[in-house]
């Protein structure tokens, strides 16, 4: 989804764009061939850098951009990341791309010392590259009278989601009006040992279950069938430990629905969030929105939509300044 908002927005701003799905590494060269780009941007670390030492020399007009999506507690659970983005600056023809400005500090300042270069030197092959978002919005009217009411904390289960935190907030916000909880998951991808975290999750649940409260996992869906779920929502809740963009939060969002998360979130609305690691934080910020939803929700959008007019602008004056 992240590479297709990409493709869509350069498109539309003039710069010829194609997005292609490699099956592996050896498809690169054909896919390349195809297209004959002036750049061809890698969506995460998945291309052994050795790989490059044939490619580069195949098409040496290239400029190759590896481009990151995570913060460095994330990276540090890839085992071979560190080690890869150390191969991968060693080709001239090779920059590197990253989502979030702190982890662009970060590999700024490993790839520098590596390489003995000066920060100019170092900001010409590693640069800010944000995510877009495109700007399609609902309203959505929220039902005080039903018997549930439903939370959504969607995304990849794993520990850096933190989802056994805010489902205790949210049980605790649901019995402080008087309603039974309906807590979504995708339950159908699992990352970086996240079955403790979904063990819990139902064992949680299981014993909450006679006092009306439920677990409901959704496997993960295309694109469309997501939308329609999530808009099916009440509140959304991404209070993650670690985050750089977050595109669950932002369909949410987009279907009209308000948001819980954590500062991680960059375009997060400030009175709508949570620290992480603080419960009563999460419950208050749920009840707060419960209070404000259309505040929320409008606040919400609005910032999603600052950030990515960021972005565009970002991405423009990289091709075409």
């Amino acid at each position: 989804n992240s590479a297709n908002f990409m493709n869509e927005m350069l498109d539309n701003a003039g710069i010829r764009s194609e997005i292609e799905v490699a099956i592996d590494n050896n498809c690169i060269d054909r896919l390349v061939n195809k297209h004959k780009p002036t750049h061809v941007i890698i969506e995460a670390l998945w291309v052994v850098p050795s790989k490059f030492s044939v490619l580069t020399k195949l098409h040496p007009n290239v400029r190759w951009i590896i481009r990151l999506h995570s913060e460095m507690p994330f990276m540090a659970g890839e085992g071979m990341a560190m080690d890869w983005l150390g191969e991968y600056i060693n080709f001239p023809q090779i920059d590197i791309g990253v989502n979030a400005p702190r982890m662009l500090n970060e590999i700024q300042a490993y790839l520098r010392i590596k390489k003995s270069w000066t920060q100019r030197q170092v900001e010409k092959r590693v640069f800010y590259m944000p995510n877009y978002y495109p700007q399609e919005y609902v309203t959505k009217k929220f039902d005080r009278e039903k018997y549930w009411v439903d939370v959504a904390c969607f995304g990849a289960v794993r520990p850096l989601k933190n989802h056994m935190l805010q489902a205790v907030a949210a049980v605790k916000f649901a019995e402080s009006i008087n309603k039974k909880l309906r807590f979504h998951i995708n339950a159908g991808r699992i990352e970086m040992k996240g079955e403790p975290v979904l063990h819990n999750l139902r064992g949680f649940f299981a014993q909450l279950y006679d006092n009306g409260h439920e677990l409901i996992s959704h496997m993960w869906t295309p694109r469309e069938g997501f939308l329609e779920l999530c808009s099916q929502m009440d509140i959304g809740m991404q209070c993650s430990f670690s985050e750089t963009f977050n595109i669950v939060g932002a369909d949410l969002v987009s279907q009209g629905v308000p948001l819980i998360s954590s500062s991680e979130i960059p375009w997060h609305t400030p009175w709508f969030s949570a620290e992480p690691t603080e419960s009563k934080q999460i419950y208050n910020s749920l009840r707060r929105t419960y209070n404000f939803y259309k505040i929320n929700t409008s606040l919400s959008q609005y910032n999603l939509t600052r950030y990515t007019n960021k972005t565009r602008k970002i991405w423009l004056n990289y091709f075409k300044g």
